[in-house]
């Protein structure tokens, strides 16, 4: 038994929740505290939070009743988003001790003092705009794939979004201490990095470095095989960018661009930062220069405002556009946003089946996008994650594919054939170049 106990840990939300748990980990890992699965029976359950969806405080419960069936006497502790936003409604849960906001979460060895359960929650809870520091990290160990935090923050402060308020204004380290991280992840023999943030393209923001200088150095790292750049927002996405991971041999030919609307006059209104024409043309530019290149996008639908006419709007321009696949989002009211005070609001039913429609847009797109890739050669870095005997992986511009389970090819790069859109949607093959005879998996 570990001498200062055990902590487990359940994540809620984006890739940068995920990166910043894992670094919390490590951190209380230095200081003798040891990582055991959440259904073990912890000392110390670490609950991070999101609050981009009006279900936080549902899955908040849940999973806190859950760590208390495991382990009644455990201290839990709720951070990240929701934390920052509303402490006092998490307060209410039962079994809650400790609620950290986005300033103190990166100390919660501070109070483990004591791992008593407290007769009361306390909130330890900073004013956001005190939240000015930039806490590097990056996941490791969860996943192949490692998710390395290169920003926090916005200065956007769209109509709809609280995170400004969740996490602050924008900030980043120096290119220097971000190299720094990925040369670590690089020793640890992680083979493709993902970088995350709230707004990744404004990395460098009040500093004479910016987001292509940065992906210039990381490109050059010799140890890591690949990197993908995760949400980007079209207005920092610029041509320069494109044309950087186009002739990269590292950074994929993969983007994932939020639209929100295909409506000008909603985009207005959302306050988002470009037009569908500028949209449009970001896209055009990437196929253009990689016409194999996967684009996904976000989508919210039920914004005050759209009527039946706007939203076609939206599903019209999404159709003409060579995208890959949707993340579709409902728009759900929330507190201290100015969303909240427009008229014109869209019954809830209405917004479910417009989410509904896109969903199924964004399957037809998909497959189309599969279908297209079909007979092309691309190398894959494998999954270490098996089901019924197989194992998966993603190709550069982001197809998931399957074959047999085997343990030596865990973390390791083939080059692949893709053969056949399976079914389930995902993509049989064969290797290319192997000394093992090769077949295409038809019984999968």
């Amino acid at each position: 038994m570990n001498q200062y106990g055990t902590v487990a840990y359940y994540t809620l939300g984006c890739k940068l929740n995920f990166s910043e748990t894992s670094t919390i980990s490590r951190n209380l890992d230095q200081q003798g505290y040891a990582k055991i699965p959440f259904e073990n029976g912890a000392d110390v359950y670490v609950i991070n939070t999101c609050s981009v969806t009006d279900q936080a405080d549902k899955k908040c419960r849940n999973i806190v009743r859950k760590a208390l069936t495991y382990n009644p006497d455990a201290l839990v502790f709720v951070i990240g988003c929701y934390a920052q936003l509303k402490p006092k409604e998490i307060s209410s849960i039962e079994g809650v001790d400790y609620v950290l906001g986005a300033n103190e979460k990166f100390n919660i060895s501070h109070y483990l003092n004591s791992k008593r359960k407290k007769q009361q929650t306390i909130i330890k809870n900073s004013p956001i705009k005190e939240t000015k520091r930039f806490i590097p990290g990056y996941s490791l160990g969860d996943r192949t794939r490692s998710f390395l935090k290169v920003q926090d923050g916005c200065n956007y402060f769209c109509s709809f979004c609280t995170i400004p308020l969740a996490r602050g204004r924008s900030r980043s380290g120096s290119i220097d201490e971000t190299l720094a991280k990925a040369n670590e992840l690089a020793q640890q023999n992680v083979k493709e990095v993902v970088l995350t943030g709230v707004n990744i393209g404004d990395f460098g923001h009040g500093s004479d470095e910016n987001f292509l200088e940065l992906i210039k150095k990381l490109d050059t790292i010799d140890s890591i095989e690949r990197f993908r750049i995760s949400s980007i927002e079209p207005d920092l996405l610029n041509e320069k960018i494109i044309e950087f991971v186009s002739k990269s041999k590292k950074f994929t030919p993969h983007f994932h661009i939020p639209l929100q609307s295909g409506s000008d006059l909603l985009l207005k209104k959302m306050r988002r930062k470009y037009d569908s024409t500028l949209y449009k043309k970001r896209v055009e530019k990437i196929i253009q220069l990689m016409p194999n290149a996967c684009i996904g996008v976000d989508v919210i639908v039920g914004f005050p405002g759209e009527t039946a006419k706007e939203f076609k709007k939206t599903m019209d321009f999404l159709i003409d556009l060579p995208i890959a696949y949707l993340h579709v989002f409902t728009y759900s009211e929330r507190a201290n946003t100015t969303a909240l005070k427009m008229e014109d609001s869209v019954p809830m039913h209405i917004r479910r089946e417009r989410n509904k429609q896109l969903r199924n847009l964004s399957e037809k797109k998909k497959r189309a996008f599969y279908l297209s890739q079909e007979g092309k050669t691309e190398e894959v870095v494998f999954e270490k994650q098996q089901e019924n005997g197989l194992m998966y992986g993603f190709t550069s511009n982001y197809i998931k594919v399957k074959t047999g389970y085997n343990p030596y090819m865990i973390n390791q790069t083939g080059k692949i054939k893709m053969m056949e859109v399976g079914h389930d949607g995902i993509m049989k093959m064969v290797f290319a170049k192997t000394n093992q005879q090769t077949k295409v998996l038809t019984n999968c």
